[in-house]
């Protein structure tokens, strides 16, 4: 009788041919990276929203593999997408504010410019944030970015964003050549705010009509017992001061939820007509799609708006990576199974980060990854494979401390240990999160915690040293 895994090898070679022999170079694929602004991932379809309508989304994540915990090393737009692009550690890349660009040096071990540099065509649309000039805009051989925000709606123009974007995908699309990959980073401003506008979060017109007799539940913690317990900087900071404009009545919180919802679903069909573009120009069958975001946002947990702490409704990110090409995995023969037999629509259960993507996007192009980068590939994550991966991983923020008290801590498959680091003295919270999911009770004074404590105090330590 064979073995398990002397008939999946028997299949290879049975099916050889057709998977592409080991002396014929492979076709490098082409890249789309959907990058979304302030998304956390339960308002999504495919992370169990029942409420959502993103069946674009939900069909990259049915096509491919999605995963179930995917964070941001440091919560706020800037740093996360310099984190992106660098695959490092606001500690290494040095990035903390929004108006710092990469150095000339620094943007060459960027994942667009080590793409460029393999002969990719690169584009990029959207909110670039990083940085007030953008010098490197003029590598991109495709650039519709924007510094800053960005507007909605532009004046003179009722046409929105979100389906701006979508059209410039969709010009750029058109015109690339087959024979010659390409990587596109599309960086959508939705779900984010129009901060101080009259209407923060307005939607494409066709949306208006979208969940106007919904009514969303009120998170777990926004209590104001939760808001209580936080430290008084915390109490004091940017986040209050946007919830009190956002979530200090129930009817305006019901009606920014309804909006961000809006904002979503549009974004979502300007997804689905960028995979349409895609099968139009017979581009599709070589295109992997990557889709996350850079931060993800409150609804009123604990009192605040927005992002930047080391809660899991800040931190949490959707990650989606659909490659549609026959797989022919990257570990032993006996541990790669052909696409016939692998099953898609895969949630996996391994910690990823924000600081993977550069590593994985290099790594789907065949491209060596520079040891400066500090993320690792997920690609065989994504073949099925079970590479040793990680357990715990740091976290940073010191983007405005005036208003936004600095933060470090660690999160791991169990506990999200936390410092106030700019308190005197240190304030700590922990969870645990086996127990407490919703991060409602901090046990860092329980004598039964003293051990987890002590251990993850060290382990902070080590970590905040390595992300240097």
């Amino acid at each position: 009788m064979k073995t398990l895994g002397s008939l999946l090898a028997s299949l290879l070679l049975a099916n050889g041919p057709a998977l592409g022999r080991a002396d014929e170079p492979a076709k490098r694929p082409n890249i789309v990276f959907l990058l979304a602004d302030d998304l956390r991932p339960d308002v999504l379809g495919c992370y169990g929203d029942r409420l959502a309508k993103t069946p674009h989304i939900d069909a990259l994540a049915k096509r491919g593999v999605r995963f179930r915990h995917h964070f941001v090393t440091t919560s706020i737009c800037a740093v996360s997408r310099a984190s992106i692009f660098s695959g490092q550690y606001a500690r290494r890349h040095r990035i903390n504010d929004f108006a710092t660009n990469f150095t000339p040096e620094a943007f060459a071990q960027t994942y667009p410019a080590l793409l460029k540099a393999a002969g990719y065509r690169i584009g990029f649309i959207g909110k670039y944030g990083v940085g007030n000039k953008m010098p490197e805009r003029v590598q991109f051989d495709y650039w519709k970015g924007f510094g800053g925000q960005g507007n909605y709606f532009d004046k003179g123009t009722p046409l929105h964003m979100n389906r701006r974007m979508g059209d410039q995908a969709i010009e750029f699309l058109k015109t690339c050549d087959k024979a010659k990959p390409f990587c596109l980073s599309l960086s959508f401003k939705c779900p984010h705010a129009q901060d101080k506008a009259p209407r923060e979060f307005p939607p494409d017109a066709q949306d208006e009509g979208e969940f106007k007799d919904t009514v969303f539940p009120t998170p777990k913690t926004a209590a104001d017992k939760f808001f209580q317990l936080l430290p008084e900087p915390v109490r004091k900071s940017e986040g209050r001061v946007r919830w009190e404009r956002r979530f200090n009545t129930a009817e305006k919180s019901q009606e920014i939820i309804r909006d961000y919802y809006r904002l979503v679903t549009g974004m979502d069909r300007e997804i689905g007509r960028i995979v349409a573009a895609l099968e139009l120009f017979g581009l599709a069958d070589d295109t992997i799609i990557v889709f996350t975001s850079d931060n993800g946002f409150f609804f009123g947990e604990r009192g605040l708006a927005d992002k930047w702490f080391m809660y899991e409704e800040s931190i949490r990110v959707p990650c989606i990576i659909m490659d549609p090409r026959p797989e022919k995995g990257t570990g032993p023969l006996e541990s790669r199974v052909p696409s016939p037999f692998r099953t898609r629509g895969r949630a996996l259960e391994q910690m990823s980060l924000n600081i993977d993507f550069a590593p994985t996007l290099l790594d789907y192009a065949g491209v060596a990854i520079p040891k400066a980068m500090q993320g690792k590939s997920l690609r065989p994550l994504v073949n099925g494979e079970t590479p040793n991966w990680r357990h715990d991983w740091f976290y940073e923020h010191h983007t405005l401390p005036k208003i936004i008290p600095p933060s470090e801590g660690v999160r791991t498959t169990r506990y999200t240990y936390l410092r106030w680091v700019a308190t005197d003295p240190v304030v700590e919270e922990l969870y645990d999160l086996a127990t407490d999911p919703y991060q409602e009770q901090n046990i860092v004074n329980y004598a039964s915690q003293r051990l987890p404590l002590l251990v993850l105090r060290e382990r902070w330590e080590v970590l905040r040293r390595a992300a240097e």
